[in-house]
């Protein structure tokens, strides 16, 4: 189709009004027939108006009205105008939903705010963590619905190179971190992460350090002590070298012991995931841990029940599952007071496998048990370094069930005792059959 010039404006024109001008001109009335040719071009003008009109505000329809003359070029070509604003708003419906999924899929909060602060849009993860409400919030100061002084002043310097972290307003226990960026002219995107579990991590990892270094430092000064006294031959003389050769010894004994666990841990931690076919023969297990706990209680005149299910055997790391049980025998072993009673049981329960180690000592206060699987975490520091605790035995229990599909359960009760226990999975049972159980008491 052709456009609209105006050579054929002219041409039309000249086309329209020579017949009249003809007549005019022949009948002797020329104003009048030009007059008449006047209003008659007016009103079909006046009439293409109304269609234009009707199509556009009533009608709107796809396809436009039929025309003829000058009007025809301009109803098409008002009509390829909307086709091709109709395509980009397709084209920028589509792109804005492709950015809202891909929005919707990132592991970040996204929060799209106006420079004088009025949200546009926020995905879902935003209104979990900052308990935006959508579309409610829309139009309104992002200020206004987080109302942390840090963040208010943040946005209020413009000044986004460095993130910012605040307390989620959902959980006063999380930490999120901003960070802001230009989106479009006018706009900006804002990013929110939890990293409560980075700076939880970042603390472990300080303690780690900080713990180590403190555990290695006590001993390693009572050696240097030893040593430089032993510059002076007479300074250790008699029953003092007696006294000092006992004391070095046991300062490197607890060393060792903490640097094994430490490996033990870190070997653990670094496994990946293991395949558990090997058969693990637990009662044997339990047998050689009852003599080695007996041997270590050996002056505190406790009292051990076994009670093994002895044709339960199980799939699995043999090293991980000795490690774990043999820290929960041995930590009742150490914990419990004198003339305590420790029961120790192996049994199938209606969901696998099940171990119990349960004593008759003081019990651990409420608060305390959910940090008990926490590396070096101690209830009692002192008592711990009296019986050689490194605070690392139910670390290494946590990550070897884990292992295992399993966790550590841990019930407590003050001046009564505690029991440790935790299921293996039913599908990691040997299915062999062997000799009924049979149970051993001491």
């Amino acid at each position: 189709m052709e456009r609209l010039t105006w050579k054929k404006l002219v041409g039309e024109l000249i086309l329209f009004y020579l017949p009249w001008l003809i007549l005019g001109v022949i009948f002797g009335y020329l104003p009048w027939f030009l007059l008449i040719a006047s209003w008659i071009q007016l009103g079909w003008h006046f009439h293409n108006q109304l269609k234009m009109s009707n199509w556009l505000w009533k009608d709107r329809s796809l396809t436009p009205p039929s025309g003829s003359g000058s009007w025809e070029p301009l109803f098409n070509g008002i009509y390829r105008l909307q086709q091709r604003n109709r395509r980009r708003r397709k084209e920028l419906t589509t792109l804005i939903r492709r950015f809202r999924n891909g929005a919707e899929s990132l592991p970040d909060a996204v929060v799209v705010f106006r420079s004088e602060g009025n949200i546009v849009w926020c995905n879902k993860l935003a209104q979990q963590l900052l308990g935006l409400r959508w579309p409610d919030d829309s139009g309104q100061p992002i200020s206004n619905l987080l109302r942390s002084p840090d963040f208010v002043r943040y946005l209020s310097r413009q000044a986004f190179d460095t993130p910012l972290e605040i307390t989620s307003p959902m959980n006063y226990d999380r930490t999120l971190e901003l960070r802001i960026m230009r989106y479009t002219e006018g706009e900006y995107l804002m990013a929110v992460r939890d990293v409560s579990q980075l700076k939880q991590l970042e603390g472990m990892r300080r303690n780690f350090f900080a713990n180590v270094s403190h555990e290695l430092r006590t001993p390693m000064t009572v050696l240097q002590g030893y040593l430089e006294m032993a510059q002076d031959p007479e300074m250790l003389m008699g029953p003092m070298w007696d006294r000092a050769h006992g004391v070095m010894t046991e300062q490197l004994a607890r060393m060792n012991a903490l640097v094994e666990q430490l490996l033990t841990l870190s070997k653990i931690e670094a496994a990946p995931t293991i395949e558990l076919e090997e058969m693990v023969d637990v009662p044997a297990m339990l047998d050689i841990l009852e003599k080695e706990a007996m041997s270590l209680s050996s002056n505190k005149d406790q009292s051990f029940t076994f009670e093994v299910d002895n044709s339960l055997k199980v799939f699995g790391d043999n090293d991980q599952l000795r490690s774990a049980i043999s820290n929960l025998v041995y930590n009742a072993v150490k914990h419990t007071p004198n003339d305590a009673a420790i029961h120790v049981r192996w049994y199938r329960s209606p969901t696998g496998p099940r171990l119990e180690v349960t004593d008759s000592g003081e019990g651990i206060e409420a608060q305390h048990i959910h940090r008990l699987t926490e590396r070096f975490y101690r209830v009692d520091k002192a008592r711990s370094r009296e019986t050689g605790g490194s605070g690392l035995g139910l670390a290494i229990v946590k990550h070897a069930l884990s292992h295992h599909d399993a966790h550590l359960e841990i019930e407590s009760e003050i001046d009564k005792g505690s029991t440790f226990s935790f299921t293996l999975p039913s599908r990691l049972v040997v299915d062999i059959a062997l000799p009924h159980t049979a149970t051993n008491d001491h």
